[in-house]
């Protein structure tokens, strides 16, 4: 296994632990960490094994970090309907 994939794998266990735990700020200040973390270690994982390998760790990664995902899909929803009122 490469070391790109190998820092994946890590970064999946060191999600699922941070969800384990309670937080006051629902997890939120981990998200945006892991997410700066996931967005490079996505392009090393796309650059040394291929696009597929890349497309894979990106659906595992937003399947562990989706409410950011939702929260960011009705932001931009907001933002065409404002735009479309003017």
């Amino acid at each position: 296994m490469t070391l790109s994939l190998t820092l994946a794998c890590i970064w999946a266990v060191a999600a699922n632990l941070i969800a384990m735990f309670p937080s006051r700020d629902f997890h939120w200040r981990a998200a945006y960490a892991l997410i700066a973390i996931g967005v490079p270690l996505l392009g090393y994982v796309t650059l040394q094994n291929g696009p597929m390998a890349g497309l894979f760790v990106m659906v595992a990664g937003v399947s562990m970090l989706r409410w950011p995902i939702v929260h960011l899909g009705r932001w931009a929803q907001r933002m065409v309907g404002r735009r479309g009122s003017q």
